[in-house]
């Protein structure tokens, strides 16, 4: 079915149950794997960068946020690996999918209220609008 596939995660209880869905995915393929890509949005960045006394400190943060993602492939038996990019998450999420040609995105809903998905958008709306490939929103 899926042999390249991207999960886009932000450590949220919706990244894990799209991690869930990217499993079930790629075991319907044998030698499926999984680019799991987590973004360092440049809004969050400074106050992260604050708040951290080193960049090793600040890389073992993102990647505790990572932690339950990364078990879930491994118990799972999937090969994948891991991508941290920095910028702004929906086009960078985009750019990174485009230029590798994934067969599919996976990517979790956020669950922004009314108010604020008509103001600002939803990162997986605006995923949805640019990726070149199949795009799977997971609640």
């Amino acid at each position: 079915m899926y042999k390249k596939i991207i999960l886009a995660v932000d450590g949220s209880d919706h990244s894990l149950r799209a991690a869930k869905e990217a499993v079930k995915l790629a075991k319907g393929s044998e030698g499926s794997k999984i680019t799991i890509v987590f973004v360092a949005d440049h809004d969050s960045a400074k106050n992260e960068v604050l708040h951290s006394s080193s960049s090793a400190e600040l890389d073992l943060q993102r990647r505790k946020k990572l932690q339950p993602v990364e078990e879930a492939m491994a118990a799972a038996g999937i090969k994948y690996r891991v991508e941290i990019l920095r910028g702004t998450p929906g086009p960078t999420i985009v750019d990174f999918a485009n230029k590798e040609e994934f067969e599919v995105l996976v990517i979790g809903s956020r669950g922004l209220n009314s108010v604020q998905e008509m103001v600002l958008g939803s990162v997986s709306h605006k995923v949805v609008k640019r990726a070149n490939c199949p795009v799977l929103i997971v609640k």
